[in-house]
């Protein structure tokens, strides 16, 4: 039987701790994987780290791969090479041999273009990070074998990160061409292309999840005891922990597992309502919540992911956003973490920054755009 909120609340955050690791000890129970040689393309990011440290607690031989600006305390030793995709500075690189490399930042065709240069016949194995996002339509459920949306400029190797910010509907396209050229670049019986749903839990920047979690927990009082919340419920929504999705890219790569996956979550389709209720459990909070349905939100200018963050409309051209079959991904090993763990992990992560940052969510409603919404509703 599937446990209810109030079972959550009961658990406490020891059993729910417990209930957590138990797909860690799972895989921590199997015969221990062959050493192997783990090149990090990256490695100090939102799931970079998550994978050094898992991969270090496999036994692996971590080396990552970056500019250099953000510094990490490892838990062992992990050798750092320097360098910069975006001039193709990746001389520190040369010469060097891996048994698998993860492919984590990469945008840009010409990156996988350049590290192929290098790297090409020095790794066995290349794990390209994608996204959800490569997707041509949202309109029907679908799996790996949906179209990808087609670049739609004159040059893919010639796109940049200032084009990219100036156009973000080529992130989908530009991506899918880096999942192309990685194929043609390392071939497809040793590429393995992982396409996440939104990634949340503790070191999200975004604050997509997070906002949930502070609105819902409330701190200080700054919202009302109304919560706001989009369509009726029934909207699916899918995400996956950072961790987990971190931890199975580098049992992938220990199974040298090729081919597509969407690496989203959690194992069985989950209501809007149902993911609120399991925020709500890890907070812990009980809050009031009032359902505001998706035409008045549209007709309010309250915009759908960024302003009711994690929420997509279940209808019409997104009804199959959060329908995306994860079956290939759960065959696959991929496990999750309890959404409450999930949700309590953020919530004291994001207490640990500096308190001007905690008062300027990046997501979400404003207390005083809220406020206005539901006075607007109930009229």
């Amino acid at each position: 039987m599937a446990a209810t909120r109030r079972d959550h609340l009961k658990l406490g955050a020891g059993a729910l701790a417990a209930l957590a690791m138990s797909g860690a000890a799972a895989h921590a129970a199997e015969r221990k994987p062959r050493k192997l040689r783990i090149l990090i393309l990256g490695g100090t990011g939102f799931i970079g780290p998550h994978e050094v440290r898992y991969a270090l607690s496999r036994g692996h031989e971590v080396t990552i791969f970056n500019r250099g600006r953000q510094k990490e305390d490892w838990p062992g030793p992990v050798e750092e090479l320097l360098g910069d995709r975006n001039t193709g500075d990746l001389k520190s690189l040369e010469g060097r041999e891996w048994d698998v490399c993860i492919d984590n930042p990469t945008t840009l065709p010409f990156w996988v273009r350049d590290a192929a240069k290098v790297l090409k016949g020095k790794v066995k194995h290349y794990v390209f990070i994608s996204t959800i996002s490569v997707y041509e339509k949202n309109d029907i459920p679908a799996d790996e074998t949906a179209a990808v949306a087609a670049y739609k400029g004159a040059d893919p190797m010639a796109e940049t990160a200032q084009t990219l910010a100036k156009d973000a509907g080529l992130y989908g396209q530009l991506k899918a061409v880096s999942e192309a050229e990685a194929r043609r670049q390392f071939g497809e019986p040793a590429t393995t292309v992982i396409r996440p749903g939104l990634i949340v839990g503790p070191g999200d920047e975004t604050d997509r999840f997070t906002y949930w979690l502070v609105r819902l927990a409330n701190p200080g009082g700054r919202w009302g005891a109304d919560v706001a919340a989009p369509g009726d419920g029934t909207d699916p929504v899918q995400f996956v922990d950072a961790r987990d999705l971190a931890e199975w890219v580098v049992r992938m790569a220990e199974q040298r597992t090729a081919g597509t996956f969407n690496g989203a979550g959690p194992a069985r389709p989950m209501t809007t309502k149902a993911f609120l209720d399991g925020v709500a459990a890890g907070v812990p909070a009980t809050p009031k919540l009032t359902w505001i349905a998706t035409p008045f939100l549209r007709a309010q200018k309250v915009n759908a992911w960024s302003d009711m963050p994690v929420w997509i409309p279940g209808q019409g051209e997104t009804m199959g956003f959060h329908r995306r079959s994860i079956a290939a991904a759960l065959r696959a090993g991929l496990t999750y973490r309890p959404l409450p763990v999930t949700a309590g992990d953020t919530l004291a992560w994001f207490k640990t920054l500096p308190a001007d940052r905690q008062a300027k969510l990046r997501s979400g409603l404003t207390p005083e755009r809220e406020t206005a919404l539901l006075a607007a509703w109930k009229a």
